[in-house]
This record gives structure tokens, sequence and C-alpha cells, in this order.
């Protein structure tokens, strides 16, 4: 019988902490996990974990031989100078990605489990998937980058194209360019790549401009919307919903994922966009509506980045599972009158958290301050998104 949508996470992914201090933290899993739970919309036999196989051809479909052995290899190399070569040369060495034990184990749990949600999508299991531990999407075939060791949403691609020979739409949100996957696919006809995001002039990773279209076959599968800093929701939106509904008509589709990094909101101390809950509301609306339009309902959804793990990660990803599974509450906090979030999750949540709690779902219009060049800040974006369209 066919699932409207599944949820998959491996708990092996929150193994996946580079150190206390630093900003991504796996804590996001578990309050995601238990927001939805305490809404009533998640339970413990709705949460699916794949059969946790660390499988080296699964990973070479996307990384060099050579970077997978040196990931496992830094776990059993007893030689601190050797060790320290090795971690340095494959980028597992920096301020952004450093070591830590066990780090092949967790970065392939992660992979797992977006082969996993591709697979029960692709095969027919499901209409619907999202594995909110995915989404790394900064990783290269032979180097670490951005938090990310293996690319999983590159290499669930690569998975949907050798076994179902599917063109693929990867849609990425996330407030820094998808930079991996979109060089990875960059000469490849069959997997169109875009991404919205804070603009490379000011944020990491320093890519992602406008005249990014890819090479040799893959020319013009490739769209990127780089984003002026403190653009704000009405911006955002109109640029989102103008370019991606252009390059969805013209590639055609088989299947969309979707990476959903929530660190375009004002709250994150990681860039400049100046957005609210109100694009973490939409952003799955309009993928919903657009998968089941083109590509007849097949949508896989991952997670990302967003470091505020406390007011926005968890509200920003269990409003994607509210929308795929078209839970009421969806609806509801569609709605004029704010939602507040479950009072049982805020008091056990709260004495954690550094900052107050927000109590709604929404942020409420005073909550976040109005940036004073809007109409400047929005006038440069429409320039943008006429040059990313002027092809279709």
């Amino acid at each position: 019988m066919l699932s409207n949508a599944v949820f998959i996470h491996h708990s092996d992914s929150s193994g996946y902490k580079f150190h206390d201090d630093h900003p991504f933290d796996p804590i996001r899993q578990l309050l995601t996990i238990d927001l939805l739970k305490e809404a009533n919309a998640l339970s413990d036999d709705d949460i699916v974990s794949p059969d946790y196989i660390v499988d080296e051809e699964l990973l070479s479909l996307v990384h060099r031989d050579d970077y997978i052995q040196a990931v496992k290899q830094l776990n059993s190399e007893d030689d601190p100078r050797r060790k320290s070569v090795i971690a340095e040369q494959y980028g597992i060495m920096t301020e952004d990605t450093p070591h830590f034990e066990g780090l092949h184990e967790a970065a392939s749990a992660i992979v797992t489990g977006s082969v996993a949600a591709a697979e029960s999508v692709m095969s027919g299991q499901s209409l619907h998937a999202f594995h909110l531990a995915g989404g790394h999407h900064h990783a290269f075939p032979d180097k670490a980058s951005g938090f990310c060791v293996y690319n999983d949403a590159a290499i669930a691609i690569r998975h949907i194209r050798k076994h179902y020979n599917a063109r693929v739409l990867y849609v990425d949100t996330d407030v820094h360019h998808g930079d991996g996957v979109q060089w990875i696919f960059y000469d490849d006809p069959d997997v169109c790549t875009y991404s919205i995001h804070e603009t490379g002039k000011y944020l990491f990773p320093g890519t992602g401009f406008a005249y990014e279209k890819g090479v040799d076959k893959g020319f013009g599968t490739s769209f990127n919307v780089p984003l002026e800093p403190y653009t704000e929701d009405e911006s955002w939106l109109e640029s989102f919903n103008v370019t991606i509904r252009k390059v969805i008509d013209s590639f055609k589709p088989d299947v969309i994922i979707s990476q959903h990094g929530c660190d375009a909101h004002a709250y994150d101390p990681l860039s400049h966009i100046h957005c609210s809950m109100n694009i973490y509301k939409e952003i799955p609306a309009i993928l919903h509506e657009l998968a089941h339009t083109y590509t007849d309902g097949k949508w896989i959804a991952l997670g990302g980045g967003g470091y505020d793990i406390w007011r926005v990660v968890p509200r920003a990803w269990s409003l994607v599972w509210l929308e795929m599974m078209d839970h009421p509450l969806a609806s509801s906090i569609k709605g004029s009158e704010p939602v507040p979030l479950p009072a049982r999750w805020l008091e056990q949540w709260q004495p954690k958290s550094p900052n107050e709690l927000p109590h709604n779902w929404l942020d409420a219009d005073d909550d976040i301050v109005t940036i004073p060049r809007r109409d400047i800040i929005s006038e440069q974006n429409r320039n943008i998104q006429s040059i990313v369209i002027q092809d279709l």
C-alpha cells in the first residue's frame, strides 16, 4: 500500500557532532522530532530507521576512493603527525570541519538515510519522504567542506540516476550556496541544480552567481539566485516563486530533491538574510504543489544548515513534515490567527535554551526589525531574477 509520506531518521546520525562549541549541533534533530511528537504529528512507530550498512560502493557514487579511505583511516591512525597530514590533505582539519572519532560511521549513517528516502519514493513505497539529518551539500568528491564530509544529497541523486534513470531537480534553499551538489552535476543534462542563497560576495562558500550555468551537455541546467544581504520575506518569496516555477517548467523533472537549510532566518548567527518563519511555511507548500503538478508527487526533502537551533530549526523542519503529510496543523498555521507551540515542548526545552523560546509556530510582525533599505534590496533582487530566467 502506497504511503503518502515517510519520515526517515537513523539514530546514529546524531553522532555527527564535531565538538561542544561547534555551531553544527545534532540536538536540532531531537528538538524537531520532539516538537512533532508533542504536536501529535509524529510517533515512534512513524519513524523509519533504515538498515545501517557502511557501503563504500554507495559512497563511491560521488566520492573518490582515496578520500573515503582517508576518512576511515583517521579513526585508526595512531601517529599524530600522519593523522594531521591526512586530515589536512582532505579538508578534515579546518575550523569548520574538524575530525572527530566516529566521523565515518556517523556521516555514513546520514548517507544511508538520504538514499533510503530516495529509494522509498522512487520504488513507489511512498509519494514523499523526509530525512531531516541529510542535506550536507558542501562536500566534494575529494574533500570535506563547510561542516560536510559525505555529500548525501549528491549520492542520493546518483543512486536515482543509476537505478531509475530519472531526471532530478535539486532545489536548495539553504542560505549558503549548494556548491558541492552543483559542481558534481555541473555537466549532467539530466540533473538540474537550483540554489537560492545569500550572494557569495559576502558569504561562504563565495560561489553561486547567476552566471554559473553548467558546462558541456549540462549547460543550462544550473541555476543560482544570489540574494542581497538583509533580504526580507516578501522579496525572498518573490525571487523563489518567480524563478523556481520557470526552472521546473523548463526542465520537467521526474522527481524533486529539496534541501531545507533554515539559516536564512534573521536570528541565524551565520548569515545576513533577514527573513522570518513565514518563508519556512511557504517553501514546503510551494514544493508540495510543484511536485504534484510536475513529478506525480515524487518529492524527497532533506535537512541542511540552520544554526539558531532552539528558536528556528525545530519550527522550520517541523513545517516541512506537517506540509508533506497534509497534517491539519499545517492549514491552521497558514491561517490569520497565531497558533501556539505545544506547551509541553516549551516546558521541556526552555530551561536548556540560551534564548527565550517562541510561543507560536510563526513569528509575530514585531519580532523582527524591518530593514530600512527594503526597496533598494528588493529591486536588486528583481534584477537577479530577470538574469536567472532570461533564457527560459
